[in-house]
């Protein structure tokens, strides 16, 4: 039996804290993800990007998205229900990847539709390791659809 190749996405990261970013680059590049990697630091560059407006009109369509929740401008709630209630974005798979593990936190994101929800660590080898297992199972595991459909 042959393995089927290997897909790439673009991942879109959602992130205000450079620590948290470096740690999710390091992740992609110690565990050899060959995703295309783009980060934009508040939930209003988020729209920009999903929309393709301002600096990003020529952004492509991520394969999957991940959200913190804690961000300037509009946070990751606002940012996922909008990415769900449109049609042309909702079938993006959003990972919700945050310090919080409030309770009404994790309701309240999967009540908004959110296709997981993960608790960042704070161990750096946790975090890739994380990071790692969304890959897996996001790009390797599940078949999502096609982008820009």
């Amino acid at each position: 039996m042959t393995t089927p190749p290997a897909t790439t996405i673009d991942v879109l990261l959602v992130e205000d804290d450079p620590g948290d970013e470096l740690m999710t680059r390091e992740a992609f590049e110690d565990n050899k993800i060959g995703n295309t990697l783009h980060v934009v630091r508040d939930g209003e560059e988020a729209l920009d990007f999903l929309y393709q407006r301002g600096d990003h009109t020529n952004a492509p369509r991520p394969g999957l998205i991940l959200l913190d929740l804690n961000l300037p401008k509009y946070d990751g709630r606002q940012v996922l229900e909008e990415i769900k209630s449109d049609p042309d974005l909702a079938h993006i798979p959003v990972v919700i990847l945050t310090t919080s593990a409030a309770e009404e936190d994790i309701l309240r994101s999967y009540k908004l539709h959110a296709n997981a929800y993960v608790t960042k660590p704070v161990d750096l080898d946790q975090f890739i390791a994380a990071v790692r297992q969304i890959d897996d199972f996001f790009v390797q595991v599940v078949r999502l659809p096609r982008t820009g459909m």
